[in-house]
Protein backbone atom coordinates (compact mmCIF):
# COMPACT_ATOMS: atom_id res chain seq x y z
CA UNK A 1 0.00 0.00 0.00
CA UNK A 2 1.08 2.99 -0.89
CA UNK A 3 1.87 6.35 1.29
CA UNK A 4 -0.89 7.86 0.37
CA UNK A 5 -3.64 5.52 0.17
CA UNK A 6 -2.40 4.38 3.91
CA UNK A 7 -2.90 8.41 4.99
CA UNK A 8 -6.20 7.99 3.17
CA UNK A 9 -7.26 4.04 5.32
CA UNK A 10 -6.29 5.92 8.67
CA UNK A 11 -8.22 9.00 7.98
CA UNK A 12 -11.56 7.46 7.19
CA UNK A 13 -10.80 4.85 10.32
CA UNK A 14 -10.39 7.71 12.43
CA UNK A 15 -13.62 9.50 11.06
CA UNK A 16 -15.90 6.40 11.26
CA UNK A 17 -17.16 7.15 14.73
CA UNK A 18 -18.55 10.28 14.29
CA UNK A 19 -19.44 9.19 10.31
CA UNK A 20 -22.88 9.07 10.81
CA UNK A 21 -23.14 12.15 12.59
CA UNK A 22 -23.59 13.86 9.20
CA UNK A 23 -27.53 13.78 7.78
CA UNK A 24 -26.48 12.27 4.62
CA UNK A 25 -24.27 9.56 6.10
CA UNK A 26 -26.23 8.29 9.25
CA UNK A 27 -29.71 8.42 7.49
CA UNK A 28 -31.22 9.18 10.97
CA UNK A 29 -34.15 11.61 10.20
CA UNK A 30 -36.54 9.67 8.72
CA UNK A 31 -37.35 12.73 5.53
CA UNK A 32 -33.46 11.99 4.48
CA UNK A 33 -33.54 7.96 5.05
CA UNK A 34 -36.57 8.11 3.32
CA UNK A 35 -36.00 10.44 0.31
CA UNK A 36 -32.64 8.12 -0.19
CA UNK A 37 -34.92 5.46 -0.06
CA UNK A 38 -36.97 6.41 -3.11
CA UNK A 39 -34.05 7.24 -5.01
CA UNK A 40 -32.53 3.98 -4.23
CA UNK A 41 -35.51 2.28 -5.67
CA UNK A 42 -36.09 4.61 -8.43
CA UNK A 43 -32.89 4.07 -9.52
CA UNK A 44 -32.78 -0.32 -8.76
CA UNK A 45 -32.98 -1.95 -12.17
CA UNK A 46 -35.82 -5.24 -12.69
CA UNK A 47 -34.06 -8.27 -12.42
CA UNK A 48 -35.97 -11.78 -12.17
CA UNK A 49 -37.14 -12.61 -8.89
CA UNK A 50 -36.90 -8.75 -7.61
CA UNK A 51 -33.41 -9.37 -6.20
CA UNK A 52 -30.54 -7.83 -6.97
CA UNK A 53 -26.68 -9.02 -6.10
CA UNK A 54 -25.42 -5.37 -5.63
CA UNK A 55 -21.83 -4.35 -4.54
CA UNK A 56 -21.64 -0.98 -2.37
CA UNK A 57 -18.25 0.08 -3.08
CA UNK A 58 -17.09 2.71 -0.24
CA UNK A 59 -19.88 1.73 1.69
CA UNK A 60 -18.78 3.33 5.04
CA UNK A 61 -21.25 2.78 7.74
CA UNK A 62 -23.42 0.89 5.69
CA UNK A 63 -26.52 3.30 5.46
CA UNK A 64 -27.22 2.97 1.96
CA UNK A 65 -26.67 -1.15 2.15
CA UNK A 66 -28.96 -1.07 4.70
CA UNK A 67 -31.91 0.57 2.65
CA UNK A 68 -30.87 -2.07 -0.18
CA UNK A 69 -31.34 -4.91 1.72
CA UNK A 70 -34.46 -3.87 3.46
CA UNK A 71 -35.70 -3.85 -0.12
CA UNK A 72 -34.76 -7.52 -0.03
CA UNK A 73 -31.65 -7.55 -2.62
CA UNK A 74 -27.71 -9.20 -1.69
CA UNK A 75 -25.96 -6.78 -0.68
CA UNK A 76 -21.51 -6.62 -0.71
CA UNK A 77 -20.34 -3.84 0.85
CA UNK A 78 -16.99 -3.11 0.18
CA UNK A 79 -14.64 -0.25 2.79
CA UNK A 80 -10.84 0.77 2.95
CA UNK A 81 -11.23 1.43 6.74
CA UNK A 82 -11.92 -1.45 8.55
CA UNK A 83 -13.81 0.99 11.67
CA UNK A 84 -16.04 1.15 8.88
CA UNK A 85 -16.85 -1.77 7.86
CA UNK A 86 -17.45 -3.19 11.56
CA UNK A 87 -19.78 -0.38 12.02
CA UNK A 88 -21.78 -1.58 8.52
CA UNK A 89 -21.86 -5.10 10.12
CA UNK A 90 -23.20 -3.91 13.13
CA UNK A 91 -25.96 -1.48 12.03
CA UNK A 92 -27.59 -4.42 9.69
CA UNK A 93 -27.38 -6.64 12.52
CA UNK A 94 -29.30 -4.01 14.60
CA UNK A 95 -31.93 -4.08 11.69
CA UNK A 96 -32.28 -7.78 11.08
CA UNK A 97 -30.76 -7.22 7.91
CA UNK A 98 -28.46 -9.63 5.92
CA UNK A 99 -25.06 -8.20 4.10
CA UNK A 100 -21.80 -9.53 3.51
CA UNK A 101 -18.99 -6.82 4.04
CA UNK A 102 -15.28 -6.96 3.57
CA UNK A 103 -11.96 -4.56 4.32
CA UNK A 104 -10.68 -3.91 1.17
CA UNK A 105 -9.82 -1.28 -1.98
CA UNK A 106 -13.15 -0.28 -3.05
CA UNK A 107 -11.57 0.51 -6.18
CA UNK A 108 -10.31 -3.05 -6.85
CA UNK A 109 -12.62 -4.73 -4.56
CA UNK A 110 -11.93 -8.03 -3.36
CA UNK A 111 -14.68 -9.98 -4.34
CA UNK A 112 -13.05 -12.43 -7.12
CA UNK A 113 -15.03 -13.23 -10.25
CA UNK A 114 -18.20 -12.85 -8.74
CA UNK A 115 -20.49 -10.57 -10.91
CA UNK A 116 -23.05 -8.11 -9.85
CA UNK A 117 -26.93 -6.21 -10.94
CA UNK A 118 -25.42 -3.12 -9.56
CA UNK A 119 -22.52 -1.48 -8.40
CA UNK A 120 -23.26 1.42 -6.43
CA UNK A 121 -20.53 4.40 -5.16
CA UNK A 122 -21.47 7.47 -3.29
CA UNK A 123 -18.97 10.11 -2.59
CA UNK A 124 -15.67 8.18 -3.10
CA UNK A 125 -14.23 8.83 -6.36
CA UNK A 126 -12.76 11.90 -5.26
CA UNK A 127 -10.75 9.64 -2.78
CA UNK A 128 -9.47 7.77 -5.66
CA UNK A 129 -5.41 8.19 -6.89
CA UNK A 130 -6.61 6.51 -10.02
CA UNK A 131 -10.70 6.66 -10.50
CA UNK A 132 -10.63 5.77 -14.26
CA UNK A 133 -9.41 2.25 -13.55
CA UNK A 134 -11.44 1.96 -10.67
CA UNK A 135 -14.84 2.80 -12.91
CA UNK A 136 -13.03 0.11 -15.42
CA UNK A 137 -12.97 -2.32 -12.42
CA UNK A 138 -16.61 -1.64 -11.25
CA UNK A 139 -18.24 -1.89 -14.86
CA UNK A 140 -16.10 -5.00 -14.94
CA UNK A 141 -17.87 -6.59 -11.96
CA UNK A 142 -21.14 -5.72 -13.68
CA UNK A 143 -23.39 -8.55 -15.67
CA UNK A 144 -24.42 -7.60 -18.87
CA UNK A 145 -26.48 -4.72 -18.76
CA UNK A 146 -25.81 -4.39 -15.50
CA UNK A 147 -25.66 -0.91 -13.67
CA UNK A 148 -23.15 1.41 -12.51
CA UNK A 149 -25.08 4.12 -9.44
CA UNK A 150 -22.53 7.22 -8.89
CA UNK A 151 -23.63 9.43 -6.42
CA UNK A 152 -21.46 12.61 -6.50
CA UNK A 153 -20.42 15.95 -6.55
CA UNK A 154 -17.90 19.46 -7.21
CA UNK A 155 -17.68 20.99 -3.16
CA UNK A 156 -14.33 21.87 -4.37
CA UNK A 157 -11.39 22.48 -1.52
CA UNK A 158 -10.17 19.21 0.35
CA UNK A 159 -8.39 21.30 2.71
CA UNK A 160 -8.45 19.74 6.16
CA UNK A 161 -8.28 15.67 3.72
CA UNK A 162 -4.52 14.23 4.12
CA UNK A 163 -1.40 15.35 2.61
CA UNK A 164 -0.62 14.83 -0.68
CA UNK A 165 -4.40 15.00 -1.68
CA UNK A 166 -3.60 17.55 -3.68
CA UNK A 167 -2.11 15.49 -6.20
CA UNK A 168 -5.55 12.96 -5.88
CA UNK A 169 -7.08 14.32 -9.72
CA UNK A 170 -10.74 14.71 -8.56
CA UNK A 171 -9.45 16.15 -4.71
CA UNK A 172 -12.71 18.09 -3.97
CA UNK A 173 -15.04 15.82 -6.05
CA UNK A 174 -15.62 16.14 -10.31
CA UNK A 175 -18.65 17.66 -11.88
CA UNK A 176 -21.11 15.93 -13.82
CA UNK A 177 -19.72 16.68 -17.41
CA UNK A 178 -16.42 15.30 -16.49
CA UNK A 179 -17.77 12.04 -14.57
CA UNK A 180 -19.95 11.35 -17.70
CA UNK A 181 -16.58 11.71 -19.96
CA UNK A 182 -15.32 9.51 -18.28
CA UNK A 183 -17.92 6.54 -18.08
CA UNK A 184 -19.28 6.94 -21.31
CA UNK A 185 -16.71 4.74 -23.15
CA UNK A 186 -17.91 1.74 -20.96
CA UNK A 187 -21.88 2.46 -21.11
CA UNK A 188 -24.69 1.94 -23.73
CA UNK A 189 -26.53 4.34 -21.89
CA UNK A 190 -25.63 7.41 -19.35
CA UNK A 191 -27.60 9.73 -17.83
CA UNK A 192 -27.36 12.51 -14.81
CA UNK A 193 -29.62 13.70 -12.32
CA UNK A 194 -29.30 16.44 -10.58
CA UNK A 195 -29.68 16.38 -6.50
CA UNK A 196 -28.60 19.79 -5.08
CA UNK A 197 -31.81 20.75 -4.95
CA UNK A 198 -33.71 18.40 -2.80
CA UNK A 199 -32.70 19.38 0.62
CA UNK A 200 -34.01 16.53 1.82
CA UNK A 201 -31.35 14.05 0.56
CA UNK A 202 -29.02 16.22 2.52
CA UNK A 203 -30.53 17.51 5.37
CA UNK A 204 -30.74 21.01 4.55
CA UNK A 205 -30.32 23.28 1.30
CA UNK A 206 -26.54 22.54 -0.22
CA UNK A 207 -25.13 25.17 -3.01
CA UNK A 208 -22.66 22.79 -4.84
CA UNK A 209 -22.85 20.74 -7.52
CA UNK A 210 -24.49 17.23 -6.42
CA UNK A 211 -25.79 14.43 -8.63
CA UNK A 212 -26.22 10.67 -9.79
CA UNK A 213 -24.58 9.40 -13.31
CA UNK A 214 -27.12 6.20 -13.83
CA UNK A 215 -24.75 4.21 -16.60
CA UNK A 216 -26.06 0.94 -18.25
CA UNK A 217 -23.68 -1.41 -18.76
CA UNK A 218 -23.37 -2.89 -22.20
CA UNK A 219 -24.33 -6.30 -22.86
CA UNK A 220 -21.56 -8.83 -24.12
CA UNK A 221 -22.97 -8.69 -27.40
CA UNK A 222 -23.14 -5.25 -28.21
CA UNK A 223 -21.19 -2.97 -29.98
CA UNK A 224 -18.58 -1.04 -28.73
CA UNK A 225 -19.06 2.76 -29.00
Amino acid sequence: MTRLMTAITGYWDAAAGAFDDEPDHGLRAGRTRAAWDRLLRAWTPAAPGGALDVLDVGCGTGSLSALLAAAGHRVTGVDVAPRMVELARAKLAAAGLTGRFLVGDAASPPTGDERFDLVLCRHLVWTLPDPHAALRAWAGRLRPGGRLLLIEGRWGGGDGYVGGAEALPWNGGVTAADLAAAVRPLAGDVHVVPLSGDPDLWGGPVSDERYALVADIRGDDEDSV
